[in-house]
């Protein structure tokens, strides 16, 4: 079986490829696991997941923190601050199916969006917070 956070980065991954209005935002499907060395701004990676035991019962349930990166160059917040509401209305709740898993929730918890020390990209960390279960 494959494990619940591969199974659940690819149904997000599959989610943000299909939601329009993040499509728009971006101008295009640019939401990479890893960007490609001369990515066009904007665009969204995939970025850091932590995974905790959280079972309670006998069934093995896992919480998962996982952080989105938006990426920006247009020359102030206002587009990061667009995509970041725009992962939001993808993700936040989102009935998502991981195969072999069941999604318990999916729940934004923080967003962080300020310019980088080059002083012309701006970057958003986008947190959510999920709980997996494995199918019955």
């Amino acid at each position: 079986m494959t494990p619940a956070s591969v199974a659940l980065r690819a149904a997000i991954h599959r989610a943000l490829t299909t939601d329009t209005a993040l499509l728009t935002a971006l101008g295009g499907p640019r939401i990479y696991d890893a960007p490609p060395r001369e990515a066009a701004f904007p665009f969204v990676t995939l970025g850091e997941a932590r995974i905790s035991d959280v079972s309670a019962d006998d069934a093995p349930t896992q919480e998962h923190q996982l952080t989105l990166h938006v990426w920006s160059r247009q020359g102030g917040h206002k587009e990061a601050h667009l995509i970041t509401g725009a992962l939001l209305q993808a993700l936040d709740d989102a009935p998502l199916a991981p195969s072999g898993h069941r999604l318990v929730n999916l729940r934004f918890t923080l967003a962080d969006i300020r310019r980088e020390a080059d002083g012309r990209t701006y970057h958003a960390l986008v947190r959510f917070r999920a709980v997996t279960e494995p199918s019955r």
